[in-house]
């Protein structure tokens, strides 16, 4: 029986080699990249820094006939960081209060840093000028009155961002919304109110 005839060794293009090359460098920079983030996480274990109202109480709330209203308050807001090994920054921090649909004050603060395993309290004193009122909004204004307690919302966001390691940093948005029931006797509240990332 004859032997087959084969042609000329054929031999793998040089340019095809160094596709191939870079491909197995990609998947193993890939694989390496991941393996650090994993152990990076479980190394630091980072939380999501939160934000929550500490207490809050009314010094001063007045409605007249004229359907003017005006309030003097203290609300206390503190940025939380629960991550033991780094620390995080708060910027873009915007809070709106609320009487029944209307602006009373705007909440804000310049960018701030809170060490690892900490919280800052942000104090806000709030005097509002006098705020005309509806028909309507007066007539819930009279009833806070007569019922000794005034529902304020506290609206708003912040974000953050702390570093992990050499992970990289890591950034979120976190939303407020609170329902605070106010005792108009100046007496001090304390809700459980807090943010959502």
């Amino acid at each position: 029986m004859p032997k087959p005839v084969l042609g000329p060794e054929r031999r793998t293009n040089p340019l095809i080699w160094c596709v191939a090359i870079l491909c197995t460098l990609i998947t193993l920079s890939v694989i390496i990249t991941g393996l650090v983030v994993f152990i990076g996480y479980m190394v630091v274990r980072p939380k999501v820094p939160q934000m929550y109202v500490r207490s809050a109480n009314v010094d001063n709330f007045a409605y007249d006939m004229s359907n003017l209203m005006s309030i003097k308050l203290s609300i206390v807001i503190n940025a939380q960081n629960d991550n033991a090994k780094a620390h995080a920054s708060f910027y873009e921090t915007y809070y709106t209060l609320w009487f029944d649909g209307v602006k009373v004050a705007y909440l804000r603060s310049d960018p701030f840093d809170v060490a690892k395993n900490s919280s800052i309290p942000l104090y806000y004193p709030v005097e509002s000028t006098s705020i005309a009122l509806t028909r309507e909004e007066g007539e819930i204004a009279e009833l806070a009155l007569s019922q000794r307690q005034v529902v304020l919302e506290l609206k708003g966001s912040t974000r953050t961002r702390w570093r992990v390691g050499i992970v990289g940093s890591v950034k979120f948005w976190l939303h407020l919304n609170c329902k605070l029931k106010l005792p108009l006797n100046g007496s001090t509240i304390y809700p459980k109110c807090s943010t959502k990332s």
